[in-house]
């Protein structure tokens, strides 16, 4: 891809990112929301996870319908309305979703409620297949990882925040001693958050952000001379890619989907005291990212070692300071910066190289999600939140694994990818359905699993990429999603 400047234009770049803060937003509240509506509308663990199949599988259908309108334009949509209006039109479609959890919420209607989350997911699809590439477009090519990776960074500041607003929305604060679910209290935290959508869209209208799509060349070099390959499909990097990225998202989004009914069932939490430990799930990817975002500084590299050391518990401070915000008790969490140790080590040992760091990061899910099995007690719910800090760079290094090579299929291959993120749906139900067999407890195995092909797709792309004279350590990573 080629860059717009020889400098990061941020002017473009921080109205571009709160789109990410959106996702993320978005993303981890539906944690809180599983509970909620499990209690309220007498759910099993099956069921409550509909919630997720619902947003996560809109990302799929999302891309269905993208691939299909393109197909009908006989042109890429992003290559033919601009990536502006790519964005707006992405917001817009979301801001439609939030409108349904006023008569969801009023009717108490379980349907009408993941129907709102599907229309929202259904925005953020294309917003997805927009911001990612767009967020490479604002600077030097050779800091575009770097700067999705700050992007994820925003999108798990979200992530972070949205439980405890949503949480707070619901219950009220943390010292109120209210513990009923209130459905109806939901819907206006969302209508604020569709107002916040339409607000956006409004400033990127007239914001510089540039409104063309790049073309990528095709990349012969593996080719045989006149066969070309027609399709990104034709890739077998980009095919376990795809796989690896429905496990990777499966995997993140259930360990932290049905920790609250672990904490609730096996823990005795109540439900409002549950929030802290999902924001410190998704703050915990954000400890990673924004350890992996120091690259993207023009810094010397003396100060970028001083900030992978830093970075991760600047984020860990933020973690703590919207909790105390929130009026949480804090003490339970300082252990927790021993354990920033271990993700620290594991990003050294890596070399920044993906497919070590993959296999590294994924070898040290499964050995927190056993830890997790096979104790009780906060030692447990310490290990499964962990897996935060394991999961933070598993889709930047699995996406630049996956579409290295593929030339000119390269926008085909990214839309396919994203349109694999309906594993953190299908993956959470897999896992409910083994919890309502056996228990929650028992059923973070499904993760296990997940970790286990990741391993081994780090390994198994290694020696495809080389066998297509692709160097490993040239390969520079991409971000959160």
């Amino acid at each position: 891809m080629s860059s717009y400047s020889k400098q990061t234009n941020w002017g473009q770049f921080v109205p571009l990112v709160t789109v990410f803060f959106f996702w993320g937003f978005i993303a981890a509240s539906n944690d809180i929301l599983i509970p909620v509506f499990k209690k309220a509308f007498n759910l099993s663990q099956t069921e409550s996870m509909y919630v997720q199949i619902c947003f996560y599988v809109a990302y799929t259908v999302g891309s269905l319908i993208y691939m299909a309108i393109s197909k009908g334009l006989k042109q890429d949509l992003v290559n033919k309305i601009g990536y502006k209006n790519g964005l707006i039109v992405g917001l817009l479609i979301s801001a439609l979703g939030t409108l349904l959890f006023y008569p969801a919420a009023n009717l108490a209607s379980f349907p009408l409620m993941i129907s709102g989350l599907f229309i929202v997911g259904l925005g953020f699809s294309l917003q997805q297949i927009v911001a990612n590439p767009l967020a490479i477009e604002v600077g030097p090519s050779e800091t575009g990882s770097q700067r999705l990776t700050m992007a994820g960074g925003i999108n798990n500041l979200g992530t972070t925040i949205g439980p405890l607003i949503v949480s707070f929305a619901i219950f009220g604060s943390a010292t109120a001693g209210n513990t009923e679910a209130s459905v109806e209290s939901v819907k206006i935290p969302y209508l604020i958050l569709g107002a916040a959508f339409v607000l956006v869209a409004i400033m990127l209208k007239f914001s510089s952000l540039p409104s063309v799509t790049p073309t990528i060349e095709e990349n012969t070099d593996d080719a045989v001379p006149g066969e070309h390959r027609k399709s990104a499909l034709q890739y077998p990097q980009l095919i376990m890619g795809m796989i690896a990225i429905f496990l990777y998202v499966g995997v993140e989004v259930s360990t932290a989907s049905n920790l609250p009914a672990y904490m609730e069932k096996d823990l005795g939490f109540d439900t409002k005291d549950v929030a802290p430990y999902i924001s410190l799930y998704w703050a915990s990817l954000m400890i990673g990212r924004w350890t992996g975002a120091v690259d993207a500084f023009d810094i010397s590299a003396g100060f970028k070692k001083i900030l992978r050391f830093l970075a991760p518990y600047l984020a860990f401070g933020v973690f703590l300071l919207v909790n105390a915000l929130a009026n949480h008790e804090l003490s339970p969490f300082y252990v927790y910066a021993a354990i920033i140790v271990v993700m620290i080590v594991c990003d050294v040992l890596s070399k920044g190289n993906p497919a070590r760091m993959l296999l590294i990061f994924s070898s040290a899910g499964i050995v927190a999600l056993l830890i997790g099995m096979f104790t009780t007690g906060m030692v447990s719910v310490y290990a499964f939140t962990s897996v935060g800090l394991f999961c933070s760079t598993l889709w930047p290094c699995i996406f630049a694994l996956a579409i290295n090579g593929l030339g000119k299929h390269t926008n085909q291959g990214s839309g396919l990818l994203i349109m694999m993120i309906m594993g953190g749906g299908i993956v959470s139900l897999v896992q409910g359905y083994v919890a309502d067999l056996t228990d929650i407890h028992s059923s973070y195995i499904v993760g296990v699993l997940c970790f286990a092909y990741l391993a081994f797709y780090a390994i198994r792309v290694s020696g495809i990429l080389k066998s297509q004279g692709i160097d490993l350590d040239k390969i520079s990573k991409g971000s959160g999603h």
